[in-house]
């Protein structure tokens, strides 16, 4: 009979998971599953509310990224009305987006990340956190604060809060900027910009050292998908789009599969299904069936899919990004990289968008009642691809929704990824915490967030115990 290691809980991630690796009878790995073993019910408990309560209600999923359900709510709420919202609340809406993006991304690499990257996987596991990154090298710590309070401080600007803001709202934005704010986020920038470009010229010299892990860390051929801007009348000419646009499927090669495509018609392309062992869905490319229609989303995804970022200092970090590889980047190791060059796109971005000449315009919100029963809403999440989906009834309460959250469409990349990793590093005759750390440490690459993307049709076996104050079982229930 084979063995198992179970690594429960997942650290330096958001949510609660774990991993299970399986032994033959040798110790050698034959497979890996990452678990997801929470459950949050928000397509259900959803319905029966009044449809311009969902990008506030929804945003509720998470503490994380609560911005970006805003943004993909706000925007199914708007197809709802069939109303085009004001140019400057589309401005006002990318800016908090990509500090969403910024802040997120600060998180994941410098607080998730880094001390994996600094400090060695292999290193002590009770320093290997930002503690100890704070220890030995505290500009890095500092910097990762510095970062991600930038694009809190946006948020909270824009917003009235860091977190949970309800100024998203149907039709537009709640309130428009004030010069006075306008001047406070330009003069931050001068800053962020400077410790994200030493940021990168500090990872471009480190992360060779570890080709080892860029070999093996979900390093495999799949598609990937994002949005990208429209580009009917030049098909290389597709920007990095994190609010709006169509969405772009390449293969593993690099080659354009389907192009253009509205996210509305996703269902046309995109089916989940279930497996007992996780309560997070599996996305797949329909064409190719399940499980062979793996795709990624994300930072690493959005940087394959384009032609170029469209902003000057971006456009040529991903030059360097995208010529480590003839192709596509196919190594979920480059997530890393690629979130440093997204960070750097938002700041020039938000700075574009401030010096439009319209961005304090009073004209923020388009005012309508509901005239559609079914509207879809997608943007780019931190973490990738976000999808809502809304029907109403009549009276404009909710009767059904669906939502399809990144981290569920890099599910099967990641339960391939920590196979991957697993076969490599960890000998069951000779374990050590370094190849565990290893098999963590893939996961903390797509940077999941579990509590967004929980949810599961079905039923996935179930045991709950109740345990006396002495830690004794007093009793139990079970379902199959």
């Amino acid at each position: 009979m084979g063995k198992q290691i179970v690594i429960d809980p997942v650290t330096r991630i958001e949510g609660h998971s774990k991993i299970t690796i399986f032994l033959d009878d040798k110790g050698e790995v034959q497979d890996a599953q990452f678990h997801v073993t929470q459950f949050r019910g928000f397509e259900k408990f959803a319905e029966g509310r009044p449809f311009t309560e969902m990008p506030a209600l929804t945003a509720r999923t998470c503490g994380i990224c609560p911005v970006s359900h805003l943004m993909a709510g706000a925007k199914a709420c708007d197809a709802l009305m069939a109303v085009q919202i004001p140019r400057t609340a589309t401005h006002l809406r990318r800016i908090m987006n990509l500090a969403q993006i910024v802040q997120s991304h600060a998180l994941s690499f410098f607080h998730l990340s880094s001390p994996d990257l600094l400090l060695g996987m292999d290193s002590d596991p009770a320093k290997r956190n930002i503690f100890g990154v704070l220890e030995q090298q505290p500009q890095m710590a500092r910097d990762g604060v510095a970062l991600r309070k930038f694009g809190q401080q946006i948020i909270e600007m824009l917003g009235g809060k860091r977190i949970h803001p309800a100024w998203v709202v149907a039709g537009g934005v709640a309130e428009p900027l004030t010069a006075e704010k306008r001047e406070k986020i330009v003069a931050m920038i001068p800053d962020a910009m400077a410790i994200i470009q030493r940021t990168l010229d500090w990872y471009k010299d480190t992360f060779e050292q570890f080709r080892t892990e860029i070999r093996t860390f979900g390093n495999f051929p799949s598609m990937f998908m994002g949005l990208v801007t429209p580009h009917e009348e030049d098909e290389h000419n597709a920007l990095l789009e994190h609010y709006d646009g169509v969405l772009r499927f390449v293969d593993a090669s690099g080659n354009i599969v389907l192009d253009n495509v509205d996210p509305t018609r996703y269902l046309d392309h995109i089916a989940e299904a279930v497996e007992p062992f996780s309560y997070l869905k599996s996305p797949y490319f329909k064409s190719l069936g399940y499980p062979n229609g793996i795709y990624r989303v994300g930072p690493l995804a959005r940087l394959n899919i384009i032609d170029r970022p469209g902003t000057p200092k971006a456009d040529q970090e991903w030059t360097e990004f995208r010529a480590l590889r003839r192709g596509v980047l196919l190594s979920s190791f480059h997530q890393h990289y690629a979130r440093l060059v997204e960070i750097l796109y938002g700041i020039e971005k938000i700075e574009q968008l401030l010096n439009e000449p319209d961005i304090l315009s009073k004209h923020v919100r388009a005012f309508a009642k509901p005239n559609k029963h079914e509207g879809v809403g997608v943007s780019e999440a931190p973490r990738g691809t976000l999808m809502h989906h809304y029907k109403i009834d009549d009276n404009g309460l909710i009767t059904w929704v669906n939502m399809i959250i990144a981290t569920g469409h890099n599910n099967l990349a990641m339960n391939r990824g920590v196979a991957q990793v697993a076969k490599h590093y960890v000998k069951g005759s000779k374990l050590k915490e370094g190849a565990l750390n290893r098999v963590e440490a893939l996961i903390r690459c797509f940077d999941p967030c579990l509590s967004c993307s929980t949810h599961a049709l079905g039923q996935m076996p179930m045991r709950i115990e109740l345990l006396g104050p002495g830690n004794e079982l007093l009793d139990h229930v079970q379902r199959a």
